[in-house]
């Protein structure tokens, strides 16, 4: 239902689920849980989800199939595989999936098989963040969290926290938020994060960087920051400070439309609460060509303040090493072949340097494939991954598939790329199946497990099971030891002193019972080459890149024309529950918020239907005509548009924004700028 895994607790009776709620022994849930976790029972009793193995007998995306029992669907794609190896390498194959508990399985797949191209999800959503983490810190953005309960100020930079829901950051929260704590919220619509806000601010889209250079240049000049904590951690101040001195609050206000007053009055409450204050470096970082550089300025207006490794601010995430144990086994630790080839993304190649190998650039594929660039690519595993739904550009990415040999789709619902491929292998949902163990680090390093509830309704397996039996066709399967989920548990559970018993009490277990903050003074353990929060950053300048550039004034949009926002709702989980029963009956479309006054000049009232078009492609959507979007944005969910006619609830309901995209990149930090593309609105 959703990748953050709320913990929940799950009433059976006679092999049926009753009910979901939180899990009432993890501090922050106790018992809540948001809509997408209650929803959870309609996916598991939901007859249109995937049921057995299917085998494409018509055209691609036609919708004709036939089943096929296990053995001779694994011996299809086993055979189809192995030819495609044997004629052009198995670096042409990749594998691409939504980063789950499984991860390390799909990993070990593709080492195995000596490709180097196994990509996550991550990318598209983050991947700007976790390079900008890294030049600074060290550490990816996956390293690092924030103590809500104890926070004293936050800003959000379009960080819907209220409609993306995580339960425990939310309730710790509002926690924080009863105790006295501040919230100021910038974005360039009014979401429900800003109708909590004691600050908003509707920035002019894209102008968040100019935003903040300002706030450095406020933060700097009048001595706002954490003199001692700067001193004895941060790398180039000096050098942020001669960058910054041009950029005034006066000439931000007229680049972002904020009131320089408020700028100063924001920096000085800051000050006055640090260290215990949030700059929120975001969750989706893929908005603009420049993301690396936004969420490098969030970071430092952090470290300025001194709040990494601070309560109520960040800190770094503690593992078992830290209380001298030991984490769960992973199959990755093996030995594997050499891979000599480059990734089809070209990460870690003069192309692409500093993105993180561990996820890849996904935005990429449909390049890489059309162009035969680096080499041709033949087969995609999507492993409830939708390329056609998550990576920009619809068209472009189905003119790629189209050019594949082979398409197979491990899934649970009939996603817009499961219903593209040549064979659907169906996962068991998370209900029906027991997934590998969860590695907790933070202030208290845990381990979750996710035990199966019910036997599966239908002729389905687990994921890491699928391709334990697929790289057993291929000659790889030693690299997989274990015949059952439990029996993968238990191998990952040695060594660390815990075992499956341990966990029946309360469905967790925990390292150690003190949360874990290093010494501020001496102990903080920065894994940059200086050992320090580098402002002028190592990792960019080795790379040829600038650790300060000039600010690029954002273009406003020609008559007529609009730049596309996105985003999402509580109620669904970005491209893969708009056919839930539940979440869709209350949520069954997107709808295009356009501004009032902009609407009425192009003759559109609330609720019409307008045609919206790109250079990419156009569809139609129902207008939201309102006071509470920038003028010169345009906002839809992500998600919706899908035309997999065997998802007869979301078949044809709203638009899909993937289709309207330009798949274009940051090409330093490595997310799509989702936020790059201009669209016209028509009334139909």
């Amino acid at each position: 239902m959703c990748s953050v895994r709320c913990p929940i607790k799950v009433l059976v009776k006679n092999n049926r689920v009753q009910w979901i709620e939180g899990n009432p022994h993890v501090p922050g849930i106790e018992g809540s849980l948001c809509p997408r976790g209650a929803a959870g029972i309609s996916l598991l009793y939901d007859n249109e989800r995937l049921k057995t193995p299917l085998i494409r007998v018509g055209e691609r995306g036609s919708g004709k199939w036939r089943k096929a029992d296990w053995d001779e669907a694994l011996d299809f794609v086993a055979h189809k595989l192995g030819e495609i190896i044997e004629e052009h390498g198995p670096h042409s194959i990749v594998l691409g999936e939504r980063t789950q508990l499984a991860t390390h399985v799909s990993k070990t797949f593709m080492k195995a098989l000596k490709s180097p191209n196994h990509f996550t999800h991550d990318a598209v959503c983050k991947g700007s963040v976790n390079t900008a983490c890294r030049s600074l810190f060290g550490y990816t953005d996956a390293q690092m969290n924030m103590d809500y309960k104890n926070v004293r100020q936050i800003v959000l930079y379009g960080r819907n926290i209220f409609e993306a829901i995580s339960v425990k950051e939310v309730n710790t929260l509002m926690e924080a938020l009863d105790k006295g704590a501040k919230l100021t919220y910038i974005d360039p619509r009014v979401t429900v994060t800003a109708t909590k806000a004691h600050r908003y601010w509707m920035i002019r889209p894209g102008t968040d960087l100019a935003l903040n250079y300002a706030l450095i240049h406020i933060i700097l000049k009048e001595k706002l920051y954490d003199t001692d904590y700067v001193e004895r951690w941060v790398h180039g101040l000096s050098d942020l400070e001669a960058f910054v001195e041009k950029y005034s609050p006066e000439w931000a206000e007229k680049e972002t439309g904020i009131p320089a007053a408020e700028m100063r009055a924001l920096a000085r409450e800051m000050s006055e609460d640090k260290p215990s204050v949030i700059f929120h470096f975001g969750y989706r970082g893929a908005s603009h060509t420049n993301e690396i550089y936004l969420r490098r300025s969030i970071m430092m207006l952090n470290a300025l303040m001194g709040s990494i490794e601070a309560k109520g601010g960040f800190f770094f995430k503690k593992g078992p090493g830290e209380v001298g144990a030991k984490a769960p086994r992973k199959l990755t630790e093996q030995k594997f072949p050499k891979i000599e080839m480059p990734r089809f993304d070209k990460v870690g190649t003069p192309d692409f340097p500093l993105p993180d190998p561990n996820h890849g650039v996904a935005q990429m594929l449909p390049q890489a494939i059309l162009n035969d660039d680096p080499y041709p690519v033949k087969a995609l595993i999507a492993f409830r991954f939708d390329p056609l739904m998550s990576i920009p550009d619809k068209n472009l990415t189905r003119k790629a598939l189209d050019k594949l040999d082979l398409i197979v789709a491990i899934d649970i619902n009939h996603s817009e790329t499961a219903w593209y491929s040549d064979v659907i292998l169906p996962e068991s949902v998370y209900l029906e199946r027991t997934d590998c163990i969860q590695q907790a680090d933070g202030l208290k390093p845990q381990l979750f497990i996710r035990r199966q509830a019910v036997p599966p309704r239908y002729d389905t397996r687990e994921g890491a099971m699928i391709l334990k039996q697929l790289g057993e066709r291929l000659g790889i399967g030693s690299y997989f030891p274990y015949n059952s989920m439990e029996e993968l548990v238990q191998w990952q559970l040695e060594g660390t002193g815990f075992s499956l018993k341990d966990f029946e009490a309360k469905g967790f277990v925990a390292y150690g019972k003190e949360q874990i903050f290093w010494d501020r003074k001496t102990g903080i353990k920065f894994k940059t080459p200086s050992g320090k929060i580098e402002f002028r950053s190592s990792l960019l300048e080795n790379a040829g890149f600038e650790s300060f550039p000039e600010y690029e004034p954002i273009p406003q949009p020609s008559d007529g024309q609009f730049r596309l926002v996105t985003g999402r709702v509580a109620l669904h989980t970005h491209i893969s529950t708009q056919n839930n029963l539940y979440l869709n009956e209350i949520c069954p479309e997107n709808v295009l918020w356009i501004n009032s006054a902009k609407a009425s000049a192009l003759g559109i009232a609330d609720n019409d239907t307008v045609t919206v078009a790109s250079e990419q492609g156009s569809g139609k959507i129902k207008a939201f005509v309102t006071d509470l979007i920038h003028p010169e944005t345009v906002f839809m969910l992500h998600g919706f548009g899908h035309t997999a006619a065997a998802a007869s609830r979301c078949y044809n309901k709203g638009m899909a924004d993937t289709v309207l995209q330009a798949n274009v990149s940051d090409k330093i930090g490595g997310s799509p700028a989702l936020h790059e593309t201009f669209v016209t609105v028509e009334r139909v």
